[in-house]
């Protein structure tokens, strides 16, 4: 099939370079030059595990190409997918400015029958708007043609995208026509090898299925993080008490991690989206609120942890950070727990020490000032992070963190302390290597 992806962000590259390996003919669309001249060049703009090696093969192969030019793109196109951002306002709902540009922009250019696919994260009734306005623009033309717009939310994880997509566990569609549901069956084929994993449904449907599944992850995330305090006031560890509940297989292991909060660019966003959702409706959301708050809240614990270690006078102290992506295996740092430590840090006084494996250029851009001023620093090693720190903070769990040589950290810190934020270590074994542990809800 030939497809076009409008938006060559995380979501439309990432589908654009996965439909390119499965055969398919794919044009990504965007207003950026420098990011079409370089995405031509097989030089993507995020980190994500196989994703660079996709593109480049496919752009070799033929099989994916980048342009500014939207109109020559979706002549032949047998479908269009819209994968543009939709940012968060500053209430938190979802900023649909971008995805209702391009539908405009469709109903000034098409010539042909069409389907539209909604791939971006959009408000429920969104494809709807998005018809109303092709269709304006076709009438002020004086076109009719064959259009249908489809809801086809994607569930990549970032850090696993690339096998999430090429490996789903399900593919939400929402559409009406049967001939449109018979094009999506055809085109997720070939993902579909051992089993069905298409749902068919309306597009609100689809359009909600989406934001639910995020804030019901967010919501497990809260809770256990919530209960994890209690435990820590009680005296129970928290660790104990998840493998107890996730027993359960009503409730399952998943999600039910504690640590220093959720960050991204979806759950925080997605949250908040619904929220003002059910507020223009009349609903008060209290459970998704407490989600968020809860997470709001849960930022603050390292911090916290921080001064009751060390004094609330943090101005002659060096803390150092291992991790500042939200998760393992992304770049990303967009409401990152690190990120919010960072700031608390900075406004307290203290010097900071980080390390990442490979988001401390984001980091950096995010922190100039800091940086500039020498109150931030960044190192290639870890352990040379640690050199005369007052305390080590596990932020974000990557991989080499996993199995650290807990002697030699206590040879390189000023102050024996190791702030646990993803609980990734035995306590009994940190301490016997001499130093202070202070995990989530331990």
């Amino acid at each position: 099939m030939k497809l076009v992806l409008i938006g060559t962000g995380y979501v439309g590259l990432v589908t654009g370079a996965c439909f390119a390996e499965m055969g398919n003919v794919v044009t990504g669309v965007d207003i950026d030059e420098g990011k079409i001249n370089a995405l031509s060049q097989g030089q993507i703009p995020i980190y994500e595990p196989g994703l660079e090696t996709m593109v480049r093969s496919n752009i070799k192969a033929g099989r994916l190409n980048f342009t500014l030019d939207l109109e020559s793109a979706i002549q032949d196109a047998c479908m269009i997918f819209i994968a543009v951002g939709t940012p968060p306002r500053e209430d938190g709902s979802a900023d649909v400015r971008h995805v209702l540009a391009v539908a405009e922009k469709l109903g000034q250019l098409l010539k042909h029958d069409a389907v539209i696919v909604d791939k971006s994260t959009v408000p429920v009734g969104t494809a709807d708007r998005v018809r109303a306005i092709i269709e304006e623009g076709l009438r002020a033309r004086g076109l009719k043609i064959r259009l249908d717009v489809v809801s086809n939310p994607e569930f990549l994880k970032e850090g696993a995208a690339v096998e999430d997509f090429m490996r789903p566990d399900r593919i939400i569609v929402g559409c009406s026509e049967a001939s449109t549901r018979a094009l999506m069956e055809e085109l997720y084929a070939p993902f579909m090898r051992n089993h069905q994993k298409l749902m068919f449904m309306k597009p609100r449907d689809a359009e909600l299925t989406k934001y639910a599944a995020n804030a019901l992850l967010a919501t497990k995330i809260s809770f256990i993080n919530e209960v994890a305090l209690l435990a820590e006031r009680l005296g129970a560890d928290i660790e104990q008490v998840r493998l107890g509940i996730g027993a359960d297989q009503r409730i399952g292991y998943h999600f039910i991690y504690p640590g220093c909060g959720y960050g991204g660019s979806c759950f925080p966003k997605d949250v908040k989206a619904l929220v003002g959702m059910a507020h223009e409706q009349g609903l008060e959301p209290v459970l998704l609120q407490a989600v968020e708050q809860r997470n709001a809240l849960q930022k603050q614990v390292l911090f916290c942890k921080l001064t009751e270690l060390l004094g609330s006078d943090l101005q002659q102290r060096s803390v150092t950070l291992w991790g500042l992506a939200f998760k393992p295996g992304t770049d990303d740092i967009r409401e990152a727990p690190a990120s919010v430590l960072i700031r608390q840090l900075l406004a307290a006084g203290a010097q900071i020490r980080a390390h990442d494996p490979v988001a401390v250029a984001n980091s950096r851009m995010e922190f100039a000032q800091a940086v500039s001023e020498g109150r931030l620093q960044y190192f290639e090693d870890p352990y040379h992070a640690l050199e005369g720190s007052d305390a080590l903070v596990l932020v974000t769990e990557w991989k080499p963190y996993r199995q650290p040589d807990f002697t030699r950290i206590r040879s390189l810190l000023r102050t024996p302390i190791l702030i646990d934020g993803r609980n990734q270590y035995t306590p009994e074994r940190v301490r016997q290597a001499g130093l202070v542990y202070s995990g989530i809800g331990r």
